[in-house]
């Protein structure tokens, strides 16, 4: 049996309903990631995945959300098979929040957004795929393989679970 070694993030959406507005971090390039993306981060040894999730949501905006408000939407990994290692997401969705956005969030500029105009946003590609999936009916499974060093997938995997 082949030894692996994984680590386990989460990512959350949050949409607002009555204005039709998601909310995303700008990161700036210096944290890596640039550009839009969701709430999350890794999840603790001693957590669920929505526990790791509704602290990551909270740390990095200010918002609570109950675990039992948290809709599952999918999971994503990203693989290095040179070094036997999978980072795997867990993805949220979250629609009912209490709280106050943070003054000075740690990981880049909150902002709401409209869902409309979400794909116009400067952002990594992988999170522009993903994005309109946290939406649609249904959960997702995206799988990415990379070499080692090289940002071009060698394969990736789209599948749509209902």
């Amino acid at each position: 049996m082949e030894t692996i070694q994984a680590t386990l993030l989460s990512m959350v959406v949050v949409h607002n309903e009555k204005t039709d507005e998601i909310l995303l971090l700008n990161r700036p390039k210096e944290a890596g990631f640039p550009g839009y993306i969701g709430a999350g981060g890794k999840i603790e040894m001693s957590e669920s995945f929505t526990e790791g999730a509704s602290r990551e949501l909270f740390e990095e905006t200010g918002l609570h959300a109950k675990e039992s408000d948290m809709i599952f939407k999918g999971v994503d990994e990203f693989i290095i098979r040179e070094d036997k290692y999978r980072y795997i997401v867990f993805n949220y969705l979250v629609r009912n929040f209490t709280g106050t956005l943070l003054s000075n969030p740690p990981e880049g500029e909150l902002k709401w957004v409209s869902r409309k105009d979400m794909m116009s946003l400067p952002m990594q590609n992988w999170f522009k795929r993903r994005l309109p999936k946290f939406f649609e009916e249904g959960t997702f499974e995206v799988s990415v393989e990379y070499e080692k060093g090289n940002t071009n997938p060698l394969k990736e995997t789209i599948r749509n679970l209902k």
